[in-house]
């Protein structure tokens, strides 16, 4: 680390050169190393996770560099708990999965390392450079609009550091001493509460789309401003995000909305003109019906709440009030041309979901519960007999009982089954037959029975009292 910082100090124009290339110009961030004694910040290893301080000491016992990094560092100075363990090192891949037999490489548009304590995983990267032309296309390739499609140049830390997004991520806490590495000013933006990219913004837009994406997620998760220059092309380049793969923008959406602040990243994806990437169709119903965005944020408003109360939240709700709005505008006009209500519905599904798939895919594991939590939305309302048992009974009924409360919250249908619902499920034997009475119905279920044909009597004949072979029995 010494000898690079060295290079850097007696070449600092060459270096900055190199590193940010035609970049230098673009911004207010001036790169230059800040190092902050242990004894002038206020970060504590008590804060750290143990497995990561594990992984953090073997680096570093093996002779090589070892940095927590990023998010981690950026919360503990903001005074949050870190939940997520990053860790930067001059070990290549190969070195890391040598020194830790519980850990796999993954990755080939950026390789890293995962090393898995039980349920944790501790995320090792090795510092990354910046490609040159030297670089064949197994360690690095862009495309022609600047998207990078493989990254795995080694580098050093301070090219490490002015490679990442944003200024407050480019921190780095040292192992060996407990100082912290402040590469981009990023303390400086911490105390101003704002979100700074590092470089040319649209450049690095290109290089990454889903930065756009990142910058919300901040913006909203930390209460932070973004800065003029870094917000300024994300209206534009917002379509940049049609060329990530479904797959990847999945795993972004739950972190955008799982997070705990997912009515205002909503909010700013909407203001960005991002939403449009992600959800197409909804976001063109959203116009169609009052109900629809109330019904959204209703959903997002109590997922936040859930995620603050540490209760379980599930992307297949989640999706299902994204998409719902979108669907039942297909089920109407499919029910205008005459199609029945429940073919039209499931119709519509299969036709919103596979349209989404374009854009966010969605593994099967949600997509069903989902479109069980939609079909229920049709039995809810049937109440006679058995069939508010067998609702009841059903393994989504909970998780479709709340949808069906949130679409009249939203004033999607007229209050008043949810209530009901309320009352059957919490109801003893005696008050369910009550509410049951009052929908028309029986409990015993003899209403939903279908009534037979009285049997016509057949009139004797002259074969009377003859055995039969059977076929008026």
């Amino acid at each position: 680390m010494f000898k690079g910082f060295t290079r850097f100090l007696q070449r600092p124009g060459e270096r900055l050169k190199t590193l940010f290339g035609a970049q230098e110009a673009s911004g207010p961030v001036t790169p230059s190393l800040r190092v902050i004694p242990r004894d002038q910040h206020n970060v504590s290893r008590r804060l750290f996770s143990e497995n990561a301080l594990k992984v953090l000491y073997r680096l570093h016992n093996a002779g090589h560099e070892a940095y927590l990094v990023g998010g981690c560092v950026r919360d503990s100075l903001l005074g949050k708990v870190p939940k997520d363990f990053d860790i930067a090192t001059d070990a290549t891949p190969e070195e890391i999965r040598t020194l830790f037999r519980n850990s796999r490489i993954i990755g080939r548009r950026f390789r890293i390392v995962h090393v898995r304590f039980g349920r944790e995983i501790i995320e090792v990267t090795t510092f990354r450079g910046r490609p040159g032309d030297d670089h064949d296309d197994t360690l690095s390739q862009q495309s022609d609009d600047g998207l990078l499609l493989r990254d795995n140049v080694w580098g050093t830390i301070e090219e490490d550091a002015l490679r990442r997004d944003f200024t407050v991520n480019a921190l780095y806490y040292n192992i060996a001493d407990f100082s912290i590495h402040d590469w981009a000013d990023g303390v400086s933006d911490i105390d101003e509460r704002t979100l700074r990219l590092i470089g040319d913004p649209e450049v690095r837009y290109r290089e990454d789309p889903v930065r756009m994406l990142r910058a919300v997620r901040f913006a909203a998760k930390l209460d932070f401003d973004i800065e003029p220059r870094t917000e300024a092309p994300i209206g534009e380049l917002a379509p940049l995000l049609l060329q990530i793969p479904p797959a990847r923008l999945f795993e972004e959406v739950l972190k955008l909305f799982l997070s705990g602040h997912a009515l205002r990243t909503f909010e700013l994806l909407r203001e960005y003109g991002l939403f449009a990437m992600l959800f197409p169709e909804t976001d063109e119903t959203l116009a169609e019906y009052d109900w629809a965005q109330p019904l959204i944020e209703q959903a997002l408003i109590n997922t936040d709440r859930r995620i603050q109360e540490d209760r379980p939240v599930t992307p297949a709700f989640l999706y299902g009030a994204m998409l719902w709005p979108g669907m039942r505008l297909r089920a109407e006009r499919l029910e205008a041309e005459g199609m029945p209500p429940i073919p039209a519905q499931q119709t519509a599904s299969q036709q919103s979901i596979s349209r989404q798939l374009q854009h966010t895919s969605i593994p099967k594991r949600f997509s069903l519960p989902m479109r069980e939590i939609w079909d229920l939305q049709q039995h809810l309302p049937k109440r006679r007999g058995k069939r508010a048992f067998q609702t009841l009974e059903h393994k989504r009924f909970r998780a479709a009982y709340d949808f069906l409360l949130l679409r009249e919250t939203a004033g999607e249908i007229e209050p008043g089954l949810g209530d009901w619902w309320t009352a059957f499920q919490d109801g003893d034997e005696h008050e369910q037959a009550r509410l049951i009475a009052k929908t028309g119905g029986h409990p015993a279920g003899t209403s939903d029975r279908p009534k037979r044909r009285p049997r016509r009597r057949r009139r004797r004949n002259s074969n009377a009292g003859q055995p039969n072979d059977g076929r008026d029995e």
